[in-house]
């Protein structure tokens, strides 16, 4: 098995990441750099429980073939080359539907870091790469000329995140972090209503639940 390294800690990092509620079932996907030339990525619609290191993909970067690996790559295998390729000190790139980036995702607004020790971890500003089909070389490309070096965190419009560190700890914990930063601007949008609605003190509960399980 080519990269079994890189395979086996794929298949862990999806793992804890599903039990932190940032992956389920067979949404989002990873990919983790093997060398300068290739990159190990999630399979298509696999189901993280079931998933081993033997259903791990590795693609070349350049032109996204197949190197070794007998299931399909993920669609979104194009986005995590284009964030790979343009960004050399990153090692692994994690996309996903976690749920308060992907409701921020869904407002299209950027999402400005006020808080050093998220902004130490995330940069200062979370940009919105605007819509395009899932799985497209549209997307990548959008995703692709929004990557900065100084920005490790993007929100995709009406879609997810995506994420990207220099190996899986760094870029788990950024993952983490967004959803911290994603969670304080639902709360600030929410306080920032001129009335209280019905159910916004249960809402301002659910925030603070999930802000607990993350830290």
């Amino acid at each position: 098995m080519i990269a079994k390294r890189e395979r086996e800690s794929v298949v862990a990092l999806c793992r804890d990441l599903v039990a932190r509620g940032f992956l389920a079932a067979t949404g989002g996907n990873v990919a983790l750099r093997v060398d300068a030339e290739r990159f190990a990525v999630t399979p298509s619609a696999m189901d993280y429980s079931v998933m081993t290191a033997a259903d791990v993909c590795v693609l070349d970067l350049a032109d996204l073939k197949r190197v070794d690996g007998d299931r399909q790559p993920s669609v979104e295998s194009g986005l995590h080359a284009g964030v790979l390729k343009k960004r050399a000190d990153c090692g692994c790139s994690i996309h996903t539907h976690q749920p308060a980036a992907s409701a921020c995702a869904l407002i299209g607004e950027a999402l400005t870091i006020d808080d050093s020790k998220l902004s130490a971890i995330l940069g200062a500003r979370v940009p919105v790469v605007g819509y395009a089909p899932s799985g497209t070389g549209w997307l990548a490309g959008k995703v692709a000329a929004a990557v900065r070096p100084d920005v490790h965190a993007y929100l995709m419009l009406s879609h997810g995140a995506l994420c990207c560190g220099a190996d899986p700890a760094e870029t788990t914990a950024r993952v983490a972090a967004l959803e911290a930063a994603a969670l304080a601007e639902l709360r600030r949008r929410i306080l920032s209503r001129p009335a209280p609605s019905a159910g916004r003190a249960r809402v301002l509960e659910l925030i603070a639940e999930a802000e607990a399980e993350i830290s």
